[in-house]
């Protein structure tokens, strides 16, 4: 039987139910324990799932942990996952990874030093559709791609989240927040990011929750929530990506990438499936047929339908990449360089300059039907 890995998770909020809830689909991890600084969190996920409760120190001295996953808030994520590899194990981070590249390079001195690994969400471009998307583009169908388009724009969490406050404070912000799954997309499609210009609005400074228990309640808001971006790639290519909460409603596609040869419509790199539309030339776009591919098999109740839901699979990806020896896809240096570019765009939105990447990254190796398939417990 192939070893799996004990898994922990810290941080019992609500990302923490997808992990649990999908982490028996994959191979490689078994999850063993949770934990928070709210021990009643942590208990009710606990008994939840039939896992152990434990503090926090106590799930870092278990011997039954190789792999400890980060889902505390951002403005922690560089204390706790440091405080995982200094008890010598191997960390998988939420997104956003880090908040700055000083904390990233000091997890990687830390990591390489113990021969441990570093993992981070999101693995929302293992899904069926997107890798769909990679390899029209490494067929060269559509030629190099020149340029393209994303918009990630909506009215921001208090209408909906229970506890919305983190998401208007520095950390966080629509580039923060929902950015890393457009920009790690793009990196996973095109290669990394040279340059990158910005604007950045804040037009309200505070908020009105909306959702239940706090419905009423005002929050401040200290980051930017309209951010304007423009990307240059190392490969020539320039992206525009438009981010904002201060938006109603919209027209404008999740994903557009133009190719010498034709354009591909991307689906919302927030989710693993969605249909692929495809120009060859000047032919008409048209809808590519369901790939057969695991990640985008339909899986999960998502408002009237049905969705594909894979999240855990970086972190199963990484464990079985552990017990092989190959690298993981959702990779160390790949979420730094997202963090770089991310980063890059605030520092440009207040200082109204280009803003050079300090790190690099090489491309994910891509998640075909039968690289996805091995990542699947036998069961499925």
């Amino acid at each position: 039987m192939a070893k799996k890995l004990g898994v922990g998770v810290i941080g019992c909020g609500n990302i923490s139910k997808a992990y649990f809830s999908l982490a028996p689909l994959f191979r490689g991890i078994k999850m063993r324990a949770c934990a928070d600084l709210n021990m009643d969190a942590a208990k009710a996920r606990a008994k939840e799932f039939k896992l152990r409760a434990e503090t926090v120190d106590d799930l870092l001295k278990d011997d039954e942990i190789d792999i400890v996953v980060n889902l505390t808030i951002p403005a922690v994520h560089y204390e706790v996952s440091k405080a995982v590899l200094d008890a010598g194990k191997h960390v998988y981070s939420e997104k956003p990874f880090v908040l700055s590249i000083e904390e990233g390079l000091d997890l990687k001195k830390r990591a390489e030093k113990k021969g441990l690994r570093i993992g981070s969400a999101p693995d929302t471009f293992f899904g069926g559709a997107h890798q769909l998307v990679r390899e029209l583009i490494d067929s060269g169908k559509l030629g190099a791609i020149t340029s393209g388009t994303c918009h990630v724009m909506g009215h921001g969490m208090e209408h909906w989240h229970p506890n919305p406050d983190f998401f208007f404070q520095p950390g966080a912000g629509p580039v923060l927040d929902i950015g890393p799954y457009y920009v790690t997309n793009l990196i996973q499609l095109i290669g990394p990011v040279k340059q990158v210009a910005a604007f950045a609005t804040t037009p309200a400074k505070e908020r009105t929750i909306s959702s239940k228990p706090r419905a009423g309640e005002k929050i401040p808001v200290n980051t930017p929530t309209t951010i304007h971006a423009l990307l240059e790639f190392a490969n020539g290519a320039v992206i525009t990506l438009n981010t904002s909460w201060d938006v109603w409603s919209h027209g404008h596609a999740p994903m557009e990438l133009y190719g010498e040869l034709g354009t591909v419509f991307v689906p919302d790199p927030n989710f693993f499936g969605g249909d692929v539309r495809f120009t060859d030339s000047a032919k008409p776009v048209k809808k590519l047929p369901k790939w057969n591919h695991p990640f985008g098999v339909l899986n999960e109740m998502h408002g009237q339908g049905m969705m594909a839901n894979y999240r855990t699979a970086g972190l199963a990806d990484m464990a079985v990449a552990i017990t092989e020896g190959r690298p993981h896809r959702c990779s160390m240096e790949l979420a730094l360089h997202a963090v770089d570019v991310m980063t890059g765009i605030l520092r440009s939105g207040e200082s109204g300059k280009y803003v050079a990447m300090q790190t690099t990254c090489e491309r994910p190796a891509a998640l075909g039907i039968k690289a996805a398939k091995a990542l699947l417990a036998k069961k499925n």
